[in-house]
C-alpha cells in the first residue's frame, strides 16, 4: 500500500510488517521532499515516523486522543489521517498548518505550538473522558527536550498523585530544539542504556527456561533479582516515584515492538511512561549529523542540505555580534536562550564566550529569573528569545526583573508577521504584554543599523529593556538614514504637511515607501521613525498636536494595547489633539504563510496601506474600484 492510497487510519491496521516499513520510508520521502520545497520541521518528524504508524494501528482516533506535545512532529499523523492529498500545501498559506489543528481533522484533539504543554492537555481530555464515564485512551507524544521545560513535571506529579489512567510516550531523542543539557538529560542517558540490559534479559530468560524442571524456578529467582539490581543502576524509580508505571526503553524504530508495548499500556489501569529510543533526522543522512540544523528549516536542496534562501542577513546575527564585540571590552556581559542557540543567532555568542553563555533548555521561566539573578549579581545578561516565547515567562519578567528594576534586556526574535509556523509562532503581542509593566522600555529597529545602537543603549540603560525585531535584517538605507539613534527620541525621515505616520520598526519602510507614492499625487506625509515604543517621545507628540495634522499609527502587531494605544492613550491625556487613526493587525489570531501574504492578509501591505492612509485623507476622491 501506498501512502496516497490511505484515506485513515483504518487503511493501515491491517498492514503486514513488511509493509509497514516500506510504508514508513514512503513517509519519510514524502516529508523530506515537502519540506524541502516549504521548508518546516525536518529532523523530528523523520525520528517520530514508526512511533506515530504504531500509534495508529494501536489506537483508534478520533474516539482515541492523541496529544503532540509542541506538534512540530505530527506531519506523519497527518498524513495518516486523509490529509496526504494536501500535503504539498504545509506552512502555505491558505494551506495545511505545520502543527496540529483541530478545524483541519477530527483526529486533531488538541492544538499544540509550544513546547512542555501536552501532558497537562491530555490529563485534561484524560479527566473529562473519567467524568463523563466513557472509556477511551488519551496518550501524550512528548520528546525528552520538552521535559526540561517545569509545567511537564507539574503534569507528571498531579496525574501520578491521582492515578488517572493516562499514556506518556516519551520520545527520547536527545534533543529538544538544540542538544539537551541538563541533569536530567545525563538520566536520559542512563536509561537509554539499559537498552542493552533489555535485551540480555530475554536472553537469559530464554536459556534458562529450556532447563528442564528447574529452569522455571530459576528465571523466577533471577527475575526478582534483576528488578533489584535494574531500580539500583538504572534508576527507572524517577517516573515511578511521581506514581507512573515505567516501560522500556525500547527501540521507537521498531513498529513490531512499539506495538507489543502500547498492546501492554493499554490493558494497565494506571498512567503509563513507555520510554522510546529514536535518532532525530532518522532516514535523511544530513539531518542525522545535524538534526538541529534541520529542526526548523527553510526550502533546501535535497541532494546537498543547502539552504535555497541565500543571502538574507538576519537581525539576530547582528544583536549577537555587536554583543561580542561590547563583551570584549565588559566582562559583566553574559547571554543566555531557552534551547534556541541557533534559531536565534545567540550560538554567535556562545561560540566566542562558552563561560558567558547559558543555554536553560525549554524552560523561558526560570530563563527570565537566572538572569534576575545574574543581574542582581553584578552581571549584564542578553536574554535571545522569540517574541512568543517570552510569553511563557510574563510573571518572571513582571515580578523578578522589572519589580526589582533589574538590568536584563530582551532581545525579541521573530516579532511581527511573517512566520510559516502559524498562530502560535506569530510576534503580535509583546508591545501590550510589556509596555504596561513599570520600569520597562520598548525598542524596535527600522533597520540592522539601528539595532547595533539599540543594543549599546540597552547596554548603558541600567534597567529593564526589550528590543523587539523581525527575523529578517533591513539594511540601512543612506537616501532615509535612521541613525543615530537616541533613547525615546523619534526621528523625522521625510517632511511633510499633509499629516505624519508614526511607524514601529519593520512598518518605517512601508510607510516611506507609502509616502513617496502619496507625494506624487501631491499629498505630503511625514514620516517619522518612532523606534522608542516605550517611553513614547512627547516633545514629537507635542508638536504634532500644535500642528494639527491627522496623525497615523503602523505597527505590525495587534492593535489592542499596542504602540497606537499607547499614543491614543498620550491623546486623551493631552487634550485629545490630534485626530490619530491606529493601523495594525486586528484582535484575531493570524494563520501560517509567507511575511507578503500575511501582510496582504491584514492589510498591512503597501498596496492597503496607501489606499486606507489616501481614503482617510482624501474621502471624496476615493473610489474602491
Amino acid at each position: 500500500m501506498k501512502l496516497t492510497d490511505i484515506q485513515q487510519p483504518d487503511d493501515i491496521r491491517n498492514l503486514s510488517y513488511a509493509e509497514c516499513d516500506r510504508l514508513a520510508e514512503d513517509i519519510r520521502e514524502t516529508i523530506i521532499r515537502t519540506v524541502s520545497k516549504n521548508g518546516g520541521h525536518l529532523s523530528s518528524n523523520l525520528g517520530a515516523v514508526e512511533i506515530t504508524i504504531a500509534l495508529h494501528r494501536v489506537f483508534h482516533t478520533p474516539e482515541d486522543k492523541l496529544v503532540f506535545d509542541v506538534g512540530h512532529q505530527s506531519y506523519t499523523h497527518k498524513l495518516l489521517t486523509g490529509r496526504a492529498a494536501r500535503f504539498n500545501t504545509l506552512r502555505c498559506y491558505g494551506g495545511l498548518s505545520g502543527f496540529p489543528k483541530c478545524s483541519e481533522s477530527e483526529h486533531d484533539c488538541f492544538e499544540t505550538g509550544h513546547a512542555s504543554t501536552a501532558i497537562s492537555a491530555a490529563l485534561g481530555l484524560a479527566r473529562a473522558r473519567d467524568l463523563s464515564g466513557e472509556k477511551h485512551h488519551v496518550v501524550a507524544i512528548v520528546g525528552d527536550g520538552a521535559l526540561t521545560g517545569g509545567m511537564c513535571y507539574e503534569a507528571l506529579n498531579d496525574c501520578g498523585n491521582s492515578k488517572t489512567r493516562l499514556i506518556v510516550i516519551l520520545n527520547d531523542n536527545q534533543m529538544s530544539i538544540a542538544r539537551n543539557v541538563g541533569a536530567l538529560n545525563n538520566h536520559f542517558a542512563q536509561l537509554r542504556a539499559s537498552a542493552g540490559w533489555n535485551v540480555a534479559k530475554k536472553r537469559v530468560k530464554y536459556t534458562l527456561a529450556q532447563i528442564p524442571l528447574i529452569g522455571k524456578p530459576l528465571a523466577t529467582f533471577f527475575h526478582s533479582i534483576k528488578k533489584s539490581l535494574k531500580a539500583l543502576f538504572l534508576d527507572e524509580g524517577f517516573f515511578t516515584t511521581l506514581g507512573f508505571k515505567y516501560l522500556g526503553p525500547i527501540d521507537g524504530h521498531d513498529i513490531r515492538a512499539m506495538e507489543e508495548i502500547l498492546m501492554r499500556a493499554k490493558e494497565l489501569d494506571e498512567p503509563v511512561v513507555i520510554h522510546c529510543c529514536t535518532k532525530k533526522g532518522n532516514g535523511y543522512r544530513k539531518a542525522e549529523k545535524s538534526p538541529e540544523r534541520f529542526h526548523g528549516t527553510p526550502p533546501f536542496f535535497i541532494e546537498s542540505g543547502e539552504s535555497q534562501k541565500r543571502g538574507h542577513k538576519l537581525y539576530g546575527q547582528t544583536a549577537a555580534d555587536e554583543l561580542i564585540a561590547l563583551a570584549k571590552k565588559d566582562s559583566r556581559i553574559v547571554a543566555g536562550t531557552a534551547a534556541m542557540p541557533l534559531g536565534t543567532d545567540a550560538d554567535r555568542f556562545q561560540t566566542k564566550y562558552p563561560d558567558r553563555f547559558f543555554d536553560v533548555g525549554i524552560a523561558e521561566e526560570h530563563a527570565v529569573t537566572l538572569c534576575a539573578g545574574l543581574a542582581r549579581g553584578g552581571m549584564r545578561p542578553f536574554f535571545f528569545v522569540y517574541s512568543t516565547f517570552l510569553q511563557r515567562a510574563y510573571d518572571q519578567v513582571l515580578h523578578d526583573v522589572c519589580m526589582q528594576n533589574l538590568p536584563v534586556v530582551f532581545l525579541l526574535d521573530r516579532a511581527g508577521l511573517g512566520n510559516e509556523d502559524g498562530q502560535s509562532h506569530q510576534g503580535l503581542f509583546d508591545i501590550a504584554y510589556l509596555r504596561h509593566i513599570p520600569n520597562m522600555t520598548l525598542l524596535a529597529p527600522a533597520d540592522s543599523g539601528e539595532l547595533a545602537d539599540m543594543v549599546r543603549a540597552a547596554l548603558d540603560l541600567n534597567a529593564p529593556c526589550a528590543i523587539r525585531y523581525p527575523k529578517t535584517a533591513t539594511l540601512p538605507n543612506a537616501s532615509y538614514p535612521t541613525r543615530p539613534f537616541m533613547l525615546g527620541r523619534w526621528r523625522s525621515l521625510l517632511p511633510g504637511v499633509d499629516a505624519a505616520l508614526l511607524a514601529v520598526g519593520s512598518m518605517v519602510g512601508a510607510a516611506l515607501n507609502v509616502a513617496t507614492r502619496m507625494k506624487e499625487e501631491g499629498i505630503e506625509l511625514e514620516v517619522i521613525n518612532a523606534s522608542t515604543i516605550k517611553p513614547l517621545d512627547g516633545l514629537c507628540l507635542s508638536r504634532l498636536a500644535e500642528a494639527g495634522r491627522p496623525v497615523f499609527t503602523l505597527e505590525e502587531h495587534v492593535m489592542d494595547g499596542g504602540f497606537g494605544s499607547s499614543v491614543l492613550e498620550y491623546a486623551a491625556a493631552h487634550g485629545g489633539k490630534p485626530f490619530t487613526q491606529v493601523i495594525g493587525v486586528k484582535n484575531r489570531f493570524v494563520p501560517q504563510g509567507d511575511h507578503q501574504s500575511l501582510l496582504k492578509e491584514t492589510e498591512l501591505d503597501e498596496e492597503s496601506l496607501y489606499r486606507r492612509i489616501r481614503c482617510a485623507l482624501r474621502p471624496e476622491e476615493y473610489t474602491d474600484e
